[in-house]
């Protein structure tokens, strides 16, 4: 599962750090990723049909809306950063890092949230492996943008 979804992760970001998207476009592929990372959820975690399970999809979901949320924020902060590479100043450099933090924080905090209403609802299991899967796609997301952006000041010296 590792393969596939580093695979389709990396392809699908890699097609949104270069490809110039407005808002429409951005709803469509995290539509396409919702759809086709539940189905990678629901093969991980195997859930048995019943009352918890239909628990976990409900709260899964909703974590999804505040998920695409913060994700278009970050398309946005990537798009911002591409526009200004090597064109900014100390001020304005520093507040995209400011940016960039909190919406880290933000995107942390989500899972954490969404942990812990998972093993309320459903179980101490259920929450960690949704936990453990979302950290791993968090991390791959996070990996795959660093690899696909220049560093700061590495195209142009003006930094």
């Amino acid at each position: 599962m590792k393969k596939v979804s580093v695979f389709f992760i990396s392809l699908l970001i890699s097609g949104v750090v270069f490809a110039q998207s407005n808002k429409e476009d951005v709803d469509i592929i995290q539509s396409v990723l919702g759809k086709e990372k539940k189905a990678l959820v629901a093969d991980f975690l195997k859930l048995e049909a019943g009352p918890k399970t239909d628990a976990f999809w409900k709260l899964y979901d909703a974590y999804e809306t505040e998920r695409k949320a913060l994700g278009k924020q970050r398309i946005a902060l990537l798009e911002r950063y591409a526009a200004s590479y090597g064109t900014t100043d100390d001020a304005q450099t520093d507040q995209m890092v400011k940016d960039i933090q909190s919406l880290q924080g933000k995107t942390d905090k989500l899972i954490i949230k969404y942990y812990d209403k998972v093993k309320k609802e459903t179980s101490v299991k259920t929450a960690a492996q949704f936990y453990q899967l979302e950290a791993y796609f968090l991390s791959v997301i996070r990996a795959t943008i660093l690899n696909s952006i220049p560093f700061i000041g590495e195209l142009n010296e003006k930094w």
